[in-house]
């Protein structure tokens, strides 16, 4: 009997949805919670042993199964339990993969299950709720020690701030929500937790490096800057003006900062697929509200060309309303001269590899 109820658990793994992990997506699942009913992978399921209070788990090929557990697996499955567990995910709340480190791994699984924070909204206010204050460990830039510092993020004033003392009326550095993204970078920080939070300053690219002894703070502020970032994005873009890059007109998001026309898979992708560098007309760059005659591969009509002095980047937009106000945008930084700074970035931008 032991050996047809196995027979029973495996067939199930056929199912839709069943095939890949229910938490982090990684194909194959060898292992089952019996008591959420979902399938999941080796390294989850240690995640889930540390919860025996709500998750039990048992080998889908090695254990012994009793036919309640099979009925339950065979009703319940990966699909249903997403339906009932991630309702409420909010659109920046991070999801993550089989690569992603054990830390926002198992956040995401306490969220689901102990939590259970996606069934109901009100319990997403540590990181939703627009604006939030703590002390985290900030690596010194200099000697490399990590330093208690005060840090508040407000959507109010699209910021994020630290303090080098709990007292201190001024901030150490403001860095704007439009410019800010975060990774989990625990190899390189050498703490478990720790997050690197990237953003623009004086147009080069800045790092600060932090984490908090509880990585369940430490995942609530990465996605209280995710969120912080996502409500920027809605106000400042709203109806998610994408644009196509050529590279076959891929979908992209884009978005410029002074001469920086930066694009990215996603629009909270913490580092951009690419930049464009836009220049003057004085020094050999152009924009075109049409695309090249013999164009092909775009699915949208309304076309740009940038014309820089090694190549053209050819962009298409859904509508004629964005392409008017994506030629605007670069028309106007291409009829502004250049100022002596930014010929020292230009040439950096052509002497990428």
């Amino acid at each position: 009997m032991a050996t047809e109820r196995q027979r029973a658990v495996l067939e199930l793994l056929q199912r839709p949805g069943n095939a890949h992990c229910a938490d982090c997506g990684a194909p194959g699942p060898d292992w089952a919670s019996y008591t959420l009913g979902v399938f999941i992978c080796l390294s989850c399921s240690g995640i889930h042993r540390n919860i025996p209070q709500v998750s039990k788990v048992k080998s889908v090929r090695l254990d012994t199964w009793e036919e309640a557990q099979v009925e339950f697996m065979a009703a319940r499955g990966n699909d249903a339990a997403r339906a009932m567990y991630e309702s409420q995910v909010p659109s920046f709340y991070y999801r993550p993969t089989p690569s992603d480190c054990h830390l926002l791994r198992e956040q995401w699984i306490r969220a689901k299950y102990e939590r259970q924070e996606f069934t109901d909204p009100e319990r997403q206010e540590p990181y939703s709720a627009g604006y939030r204050e703590g002390f985290l460990w900030k690596r010194g830039r200099d000697n490399g020690q990590f330093l208690s510092r005060k840090f508040v993020l407000t959507e109010r004033e699209g910021a994020l701030k630290y303090f080098n003392r709990n007292d201190a009326k001024e901030p150490k550095a403001v860095m704007k929500v439009e410019h800010l993204n975060a990774t989990f970078q625990p190899a390189k920080i050498g703490h478990p937790h720790g997050l690197q939070v990237t953003y623009l300053k004086d147009n080069s690219t800045r790092n600060i490096f932090i984490y908090h002894e509880d990585g369940k703070e430490t995942v609530d502020w990465f996605n209280a800057l995710r969120a912080a970032r996502f409500h920027y994005l809605q106000v400042a873009f709203p109806g998610a003006s994408d644009a196509d890059q050529t590279e076959g007109f891929r979908r992209r998001w884009f978005t410029m900062d002074d001469r920086r026309l930066m694009y990215f898979k996603d629009p909270l992708d913490a580092f951009a697929r690419g930049e464009v560098f836009i220049g003057s007309r004085e020094s050999g760059y152009t924009v075109l509200d049409r695309l090249p005659p013999s164009t092909q591969g775009h699915h949208w009509p309304h076309g740009i060309t940038i014309v820089t002095p090694e190549r053209r980047f050819l962009l298409a937009c859904e509508t004629e309303a964005e392409q008017r106000a994506w030629v605007e945008a670069f028309q106007k930084v291409v009829d502004r001269p250049m100022l002596p700074q930014e010929y020292a970035v230009e040439a950096h931008f052509k002497h990428k590899p």
